[in-house]
């Protein structure tokens, strides 16, 4: 048995390939999952683009003498259990989780409950706990096995918008909601992408804000038929928002250009939270800039915030909840939002790159979602 992964240049992220190693017998505790489809998006792509500075490529490093300069971009998915040499995970278990590109994985579970475990790999023993969990499907109040695709294309970014609009109300919106005359100007970049949709869909359910889509000038309307943005301007139109409204910019392109610019025209901007690299061409630092430093958002950490505060059973139910939700708004089927497409079998090696191309240069239709299989 062999387990085929996708790689990538760490320093050039256009060169890909596909590789193949033997399958190493799997230790005493151990368990060998077959990953049966996993979805690719644009968060993923911000996995690649802040693989060293987040630590991302540390999750599942390459093997080989020139492993260093590749990495292997981790995605969500789910797999099932098709060897296992730990006594309390049978064989055929279904999970949900963190896994590389590739066939499969091995894990090493520990912390076992009836909902989850951890992998206890020692190359993952100092990264953040919150992407070492698998859910296990049997016991996940997510689950539900009609909505698989929907999980893997959405849930991950669904949690992390839930938290961006949570973190940012619990903040007071860092004073941009001061005066209960001005609605202030949640400004949002890379409006199409499904996690900026995601928390215009939580922050259109809060009173007096404003929820703004910035975007490119071919993805307006798209933008607009979502129903949850106040309104929708393209980039160029940036000089249309008032400059002396309090505002708050939510950026998930990474653009520095358009950062710099939005910067510099909103004369009150009181808060730029960084999310994501969706423009990884226009990468760039925070330097000189208007305004408030941006401050990158770390998802785990208002999960943890917010767990030690309610309670992680209250957590999970407010999450399950507000998931709930926003499954039956793109779920419904008689206004279809997301198209998936899959890619299986003598195809899919081919799929993948082709798929990894398009979202990595940012020509990805936004009603299109890639589920995969190796």
């Amino acid at each position: 048995m062999s387990t085929q992964t996708f790689v990538v240049r760490k320093d050039r992220l256009q060169s890909s390939e596909l590789r193949s190693l033997p399958a190493a017998p799997l230790a005493e505790g151990q368990v060998r999952v077959h990953i049966d489809s996993f979805a690719l998006t644009s968060n993923n792509i911000t996995y690649a683009a802040f693989g060293e500075a987040m630590n991302y490529w540390r999750f599942f490093p390459v093997v080989g003498a020139d492993g260093a300069a590749w990495g292997c971009i981790p995605v969500w998915g789910f797999g099932t259990v098709a060897e296992s040499r730990h006594p309390d995970i049978a064989v055929g278990e279904r999970l949900y989780g963190y896994f590389p590109m590739a066939s499969s994985v091995d894990l090493t579970p520990a912390r076992l409950s009836p909902l989850s475990f951890s992998d206890s790999a020692p190359h993952r023993a100092e990264l953040h706990p919150v992407y070492n969990q698998y859910t296990r499907c049997s016991a996940d109040p997510f689950y539900t096995a009609e909505s698989e695709d929907l999980q893997s294309l959405l849930r991950p970014l669904f949690t992390t918008s839930w938290l961006i609009d949570d973190f940012l109300a619990d903040n007071d919106y860092f004073g941009a909601a001061a005066d209960p005359n001005t609605h202030p100007l949640m400004l949002l970049s890379s409006a199409s992408s499904k996690t900026a949709y995601g928390t215009a869909f939580q922050m259109a359910q809060r009173s007096g804000i404003e929820v703004v889509g910035l975007t490119s000038a071919r993805n307006v309307a798209f933008c607009e038929s979502l129903g949850c943005y106040s309104r929708v301007l393209s980039y160029e139109q940036l000089g249309e928002i008032a400059a002396d409204a309090p505002a708050i910019y939510v950026d998930f392109a990474g653009n520095a250009a358009l950062r710099k610019a939005l910067h510099a025209h909103c004369t009150r901007l009181a808060y730029s939270s960084s999310i994501g690299g969706t423009h990884v061409s226009e990468l760039g630092g925070g330097r000189d800039l208007a305004g408030p430093k941006p401050v990158l958002f770390f998802a785990p950490a208002q999960i943890k915030k917010r767990s030690g505060e309610w309670g992680p059973q209250l957590l999970g139910q407010r999450l399950v909840e507000a998931w709930q939700q926003f499954l039956a708004t793109v779920g419904d089927k008689q206004r279809p939002w997301l198209q998936v497409q899959r890619h299986s079998g003598e195809a899919a090696v081919a799929a993948v790159a082709a798929a990894y191309l398009e979202v990595l240069a940012g020509q990805g239709d936004p009603r299109t979602g890639h589920i995969l299989s190796l």
